[in-house]
């Protein structure tokens, strides 16, 4: 199954869910060319959001990916204050649903440090480059050191000042 970020960032955005890319998807934003194998996001748990999410997913077959009998995901009324995190698998492919990032925070503080870009398929925020190098930093597996290293070159290109000549 084919991983589409594209068509399900235009299924969240349409359902109203506050969010932020952040994860490998995020680090090919920022000028990195890193496979990703599915969409990280952050976002507030609760009633209001986890029926937004459900609902952007709704009629994509969505499974608890990480479960060992990949359940089905059916949202109860007493299931809404358990999540802290949804992993999923959809028909248009993985996506992770974080409340907080390693490094960084809970939404609030993710929101403070992150940047809008606009596609010709929406308006979306990212994890801005420092943020992301701190992330990435954070969890500390060898994969995401390595887009550490990647990040940090651009971050440091990015702030050098322009050669006159």
């Amino acid at each position: 199954m084919a991983q589409n970020d594209q068509a399900l960032l235009t299924r969240l955005n349409a359902s109203g869910l506050d969010f932020v890319i952040i994860g490998g998807v995020c680090v090919v934003y920022h000028g990195v060319p890193l496979a990703t194998f599915d969409l990280d996001i952050c976002c507030p748990f609760g009633a209001e959001n986890v029926e937004r999410i459900e609902s952007a997913v709704r009629d994509l077959h969505p499974v608890h990916r990480l479960t060992a009998n990949r359940l089905p995901l059916e949202m109860t009324r007493s299931a809404f204050g358990d999540f802290k995190n949804l992993y999923l698998q959809t028909d248009l492919g993985k996506l992770d649903c974080l409340g907080e990032v390693a490094g960084v925070g809970t939404l609030s503080e993710v929101l403070k440090r992150s940047v809008v870009a606009e596609f010709s398929y929406g308006e979306f925020r990212f994890l801005s480059l420092e943020a992301l190098i701190a992330s990435k930093q954070a969890v500390g597996r060898e994969r995401d050191l390595l887009a550490v290293r990647q990040l940090r070159a651009i971050h440091e290109k990015n702030e050098r000042p322009p050669r006159l000549f």
